[in-house]
């Protein structure tokens, strides 16, 4: 989860659920993909330990306009959002839980 993001803003209207009050998991996964499930857990997990912290999944392939828009290429994709949707950090490929909880360091302001 080391990858810069160019600034783009989210809303729950986009990703289809409320944003996290401190910040936001976006999980882009796709139907048969065993790194998606882990993934999934990974986030669920770190969203358990951290106040405020949103996990949101959605099907890539039932949400193309989306993916173009953000130009996901794979799934896992992982955007960190902030509290106001702010897309400040994403990766691709199975998150290491240490690197999840990094970079939400970047989204969540106390």
């Amino acid at each position: 989860m080391h990858e810069q993001d160019d600034g783009g803003r989210l809303g729950a209207a986009e990703i289809g659920a409320e944003l996290g009050e401190r910040a936001t998991l976006l999980q882009f996964s796709s139907a048969f993909c065993q790194p998606c499930r882990a993934t999934r857990r990974t986030l669920a997990e770190v969203a358990g330990m951290v106040a405020g912290v949103a996990h949101v999944e959605i099907d890539a392939e039932d949400h193309l306009d989306l993916v173009r828009h953000l130009n996901v290429l794979r799934t896992p994709t992982v955007l960190v959002l902030d509290a106001d949707g702010a897309i400040v950090r994403r990766a691709s490929g199975q998150p290491r839980k240490a690197d999840v909880i990094a970079a939400l360091g970047a989204a969540v302001r106390d």
